[in-house]
């Protein structure tokens, strides 16, 4: 008991780490996964394609790479050549990773609204945004809570990631206690932490989704 409490405080600070990664992604990429979302259903062609490449590339590499390149060498890159500190690095690669898989679970709940409803909404007089705020939005957020669920719970996981970029976050914590004091304790306290996070947003989203299946009866 004596050793869980020595040990507790670098676990809470790296798990401080791994919250304030976790909030700030979600914060970021969820209006900007919209933005992509609606840009990809544009009636731009060059828009959409720009975007649909931008959602390849962002889902067909992996994130640690992402990680990696925006850190490492980002800053060789004509035109822009900026380097970030490692936070921020972390920020950006996180956020337009989890852009990408927002924007499209976001578009698919667009795209499956029945044209009727669009057209309902004209004949009323609503413009397009009204459209949208109003009657097809509440509906795809409420189809999207399932996969945006997973996707926010994954991300949680995934925060571990940060490691390669020597943040301090609840995994390296963990990795550090263990490989001093030779015990696996911390990786069970790291994992308690890993599935408190989890569960605490599994309740969340179960609550919304039954909020919203009420208001639909």
């Amino acid at each position: 008991m004596d050793y869980l409490l020595r040990i507790l405080p670098p676990l809470i600070e790296g798990a401080g780490v791994t919250l304030g990664l976790f909030v700030v992604t979600l914060a970021l990429s969820l209006p900007l996964g919209l933005a992509l979302a609606l840009a990809r259903l544009s009636r731009w062609g060059a828009l959409r394609r720009a975007v649909s490449g931008f959602v390849w590339l962002m889902r067909g590499t992996p994130l640690m790479l992402q990680l990696l390149f925006v850190y490492y060498a980002l800053p060789f890159v004509p035109v822009i050549g900026v380097r970030l500190p490692d936070y921020p690095a972390a920020v950006v690669a996180f956020t337009l990773n989890y852009a990408a898989y927002f924007a499209e679970i976001l578009r698919a709940g667009i795209q499956s609204i029945d044209r009727g409803q669009y057209e309902g909404a004209k004949a009323l007089g609503m413009s397009y945004a009204q459209t949208m705020r109003r009657i097809v939005m509440p509906q795809v957020w409420r189809g999207s809570l399932p996969p945006l669920a997973n996707e926010t719970i994954t991300l949680v996981k995934d925060t571990s990631l940060i490691y390669v970029l020597a943040l301090n976050d609840l995994l390296r914590a963990a990795r550090g206690i263990v490989q001093r004091d030779f015990s696996i304790t911390p990786f069970v306290v790291a994992a308690a932490f890993y599935l408190l996070m989890t569960l605490v947003l599994t309740w969340i989203f179960q609550r919304l989704e039954r909020r919203h299946a009420t208001h639909v009866a």
